[in-house]
């Protein structure tokens, strides 16, 4: 009898609730047509691969790894600046071969993967993975004589910066340096045929810190990007020692030679050369195979398509005058300012 009590006292407690209207219906999904969509997916999938990996699949690098090894080579690098806290004279050293070698351990199979987009040759996984262990030892091998220019550039940037309080200061909040460091890391691994992987890491530092260099640029030491927002240096400039770059300088290429189907012709050298000792300031854009003599000075906004010799200081107005033909000239010195500035 409770039990029944119960049960009309449950029907009883629905009956004294307000009506409601019916649920309503959900809606039926569009038809998206999915199976053409993704079979067409697939038959062009199936395509490029072919075209890319000769038919097999193979998973790409790690943009997370790679991160994870650049801030590991940047700690063995500067430990006082980018390692771990309280570090000794006694401690350092190991702290440095544990950071590299979990850096190196995770860089070799970052460069196996990345292999199969740089070459063009179907290779075994075997041979992928020997020639990723043979490339991270060189590249290992080249990080004493890496350290030593990066090095260079700090001091660079400290002496060529009257705002820069301390060489910590410059290692550790001028986004120059950060798009240098990449820079020297991803030039050796593009020395060493690591070119997709090479491309991943200035593309990473392009995203940090809006500084886009190639790393097939060949630039020396000394080398210092001030501010550097919207700074490109393109795939086969050649850029000297003590050479300073302000904000949006471009070294680019002027024209694109093609073959006679239109294609165009790869490798070929079309950024300039900029000598020792040359100043580019903010805005400038420097064009095609053209050389920028030592110890010149090139103004904020310039558009430069040709040459000039060393010691030249070119202004807007002189590159309007001129209209692109021939050379220009070198600017009497004024008083106080050397051409031959940090030689």
């Amino acid at each position: 009898m409770a039990a029944k009590n119960v049960e009309l006292g449950g029907v009883d407690r629905i009956a004294r609730q307000p009506d409601r209207a019916p649920p309503r219906a959900e809606p039926s999904p569009p038809r998206w047509n999915l199976d053409a969509v993704v079979a067409g997916l697939k038959l062009s999938r199936d395509v490029s691969h072919n075209i890319r990996h000769r038919g097999r699949l193979r998973p790409p690098p790690s943009r997370e790894a790679i991160v994870a090894a650049l801030q590991g080579f940047a700690a063995a690098l500067f430990p006082a600046h980018y390692g771990q806290p309280g570090l000794t004279a006694e401690t350092i050293d190991y702290f440095v071969g544990a950071t590299l070698n979990d850096a190196l351990t995770g860089l070799s199979e970052q460069v196996k993967r990345s292999l199969p987009f740089s070459i063009q040759e179907d290779l075994s996984e075997e041979e992928f993975e020997r020639q990723a262990v043979e490339i991270t030892r060189d590249f290992a091998a080249r990080l004493p004589a890496i350290r030593g220019l990066l090095v260079s550039d700090l001091r660079a940037a400290y002496d060529g910066d009257p705002a820069a309080t301390s060489y910590s200061e410059v290692l550790l909040v001028y986004p120059g340096l950060t798009a240098v460091i990449h820079y020297r890391l991803a030039h050796a691994l593009h020395e060493l045929g690591a070119s997709f992987l090479a491309r991943l890491i200035s593309d990473i530092a392009h995203s940090r810190t809006g500084i886009d260099i190639h790393p097939g640029a060949t630039i020396g030491g000394s080398f210092f990007i001030d501010h550097g927002t919207g700074v490109v240096v393109g795939e086969t400039a050649e850029i000297g020692e003590r050479v300073r770059l302000y904000q949006a300088v471009t070294l680019g290429a002027r024209s694109f030679p093609a073959d006679e189907r239109g294609a165009l012709i790869k490798g070929k050298a079309r950024h300039p050369i900029i000598e020792d000792d040359v100043v580019i300031y903010a805005g400038a854009t420097v064009l095609g195979r053209v050389t920028i003599g030592r110890g010149s000075s090139i103004g904020g906004n310039v558009w430069l398509t040709h040459s000039v010799p060393p010691g030249s200081h070119i202004t807007q107005a002189q590159t309007r005058s001129s209209s692109g033909a021939g050379a220009i000239s070198p600017v009497p010195e004024r008083p106080g300012l050397s051409s031959e500035r940090g030689a």
